[in-house]
């Protein structure tokens, strides 16, 4: 198979993201990976961790159709407005996490690179800075002018996608619409069969309360809102069990048998995901036009420089958008 080329994007620069780039030189690649950062910054924390790394700059004029020999990494130099010291957060570089992650999603879009994989930024050092910012999805989507995006973590042998996501727990309930719940029920579907290759994925949906409402004794979401929707959806033909109490879902009697699981809110779904997985998960946006994975963990600003990191989920999250992007 021909290499494709994908973008890296390292986040919040004084994070354990630039480290996590220099880790992906030491080994050889099946495509082409592109660091979209400063090449003064990866020079530097090189050189604090005690690493040997050749840096190639390379640009949009003439990308490179190889992958890189272990031991070098491909750089497009984007450049920062203070020097990094690790461990420290500087607002005056807050442009630059946006810059680089303009660039390879724009670079998605022109066809240059057939994905983009994202280490952790840090929200409220870019808040700090003057920039209304809630998060990667939701700038990729504004980017992308994307109406409505989904995010899914994924482990072996678990995917879990999020009707809702950042909102406080009052919140949720009032959030959760037919027309939500359709949409994003739509995406995740569309996206399991086009990106990840399985042709009529089973979908295993939460109910919203406890014991999935209990047959209208604790909530009647389910019976009004639901699963009417749901029902609508398998009239499309599409396979969606549920909605069931996510304090039994998630036992193997039912993973065994589901491509995902659609979760009502953040803290439903996420925190089994992570205990089967933390370290070795990705971050997946759905329903973009471009392939977007991320790792599953923040910027771990004390580890930033010490070479005591773990590159697992860096490593999911290549291998997620390699087959996105190969399926």
């Amino acid at each position: 198979m021909t290499p494709l080329r994908f973008a890296v994007t390292p986040g919040e620069p004084a994070g354990i993201g630039p480290d996590l780039c220099l880790l992906l030189a030491a080994q050889a690649h099946p495509h082409v990976l592109i660091a979209i950062t400063s090449r003064v910054l990866l020079q530097e924390r090189a050189a604090q961790l005690g690493v040997a790394v050749d840096v190639r700059a390379v640009n949009p004029q003439a990308w490179p159709t190889h992958p890189a020999p272990a031991g070098s990494l491909y750089v497009w130099d984007t450049p920062l407005a203070n020097p990094v010291r690790a461990g420290q957060l500087d607002t005056a570089n807050g442009p630059f996490v946006l810059e680089t992650l303009t660039r390879a999603a724009q670079g998605c879009l022109a066809g240059d690179f057939a994905g983009m994989i994202t280490a952790p930024v840090h929200k409220g050092v870019i808040n700090d800075s003057g920039i209304a910012f809630s998060g990667h999805t939701e700038f990729l989507a504004d980017l992308t002018a994307t109406e409505q995006v989904v995010m899914m973590l994924a482990t072996r042998g678990l995917r879990v996608a999020l009707v809702t996501t950042h909102l406080p727990l009052r919140d949720v309930a009032d959030a959760i619409t037919a027309e939500r719940l359709e949409r994003v029920t739509r995406i995740l579907h569309a996206d399991l069969r086009d990106k990840f290759g399985l042709p009529q994925p089973r979908i295993l949906v939460c109910g919203l309360n406890p014991h999935a409402g209990e047959g209208g004794h604790l909530g009647r979401e389910e019976i009004e809102l639901i699963e009417p929707t749901l029902e609508r959806l398998r009239g499309e033909g599409m396979d969606l069990r549920g909605p069931l109490p996510a304090d039994t879902l998630f036992t193997p009697k039912y993973l065994e048998h589901c491509d995902a699981v659609l979760a009502m809110y953040h803290d439903q779904g996420l925190p089994v995901l992570k205990y089967k997985g933390f370290g070795a998960a990705v971050n997946v946006t759905l329903g973009l036009p471009i392939i977007r994975t991320s790792v599953d963990h923040g910027t771990a600003l004390d580890l930033a420089g010490t070479g005591r990191i773990d590159t697992g989920s860096l490593q999911v999250a290549l291998e997620t958008a390699y087959q996105m992007a190969e399926s």
